[in-house]
């Protein structure tokens, strides 16, 4: 008898413990001040990214946060608004035109590149964040980064 009470207590011991440990979920420490600045950039560069299709100063915004904050909450579309950016740079797409002839801008803003980091943004966006509602579209725009890829150079 001793054994079968000691059996079931130590069953619901387990069966305690086992169903407390699928409830415990990583909580982010987030600082508030770097939250806020983060949200304030994020919502400049959607605004410069619809409507002024400002996509440098995108990048900048975009980028800037990355380096400054990479807890932040939206995180998955700031890649996304960094890898779009990207790859309409690339394309020699929006109203900031890029000019190859000046040395910091060709370093930055070489086609080449700008596709690599759209591919890269992007990638980045789908294996952390694979529930984003920016993830059908940042497959999109892979799979055209991988055709142009295979594109030969003209």
């Amino acid at each position: 008898m001793k054994t079968l009470i000691l059996s079931l207590v130590l069953l619901l011991c387990f069966f305690g413990v086992a169903s407390a440990q699928k409830t415990i979920q990583q909580k982010i420490e987030r600082d508030p001040i770097l939250e806020a600045d983060a949200k304030h950039n994020l919502e400049v560069a959607k605004l410069m990214f619809r409507l002024r299709k400002a996509y440098k100063g995108v990048l900048m915004r975009c980028e800037e946060i990355i380096a400054a904050h990479p807890n932040f909450s939206k995180m998955d579309e700031v890649l996304y608004l960094a890898g779009m950016s990207s790859f309409y740079l690339s394309e020699g797409k929006g109203s900031q035109k890029v000019n190859l002839n000046i040395k910091e801008e060709r370093e930055k803003y070489n086609p080449e590149k700008l596709r690599t980091d759209a591919t890269v943004y992007l990638k980045m966006l789908i294996d952390k964040y694979p529930e984003s509602r920016f993830r059908d579209e940042a497959e999109k725009t892979l799979k055209a980064l991988e055709e142009k890829g295979s594109e030969p150079a003209r």
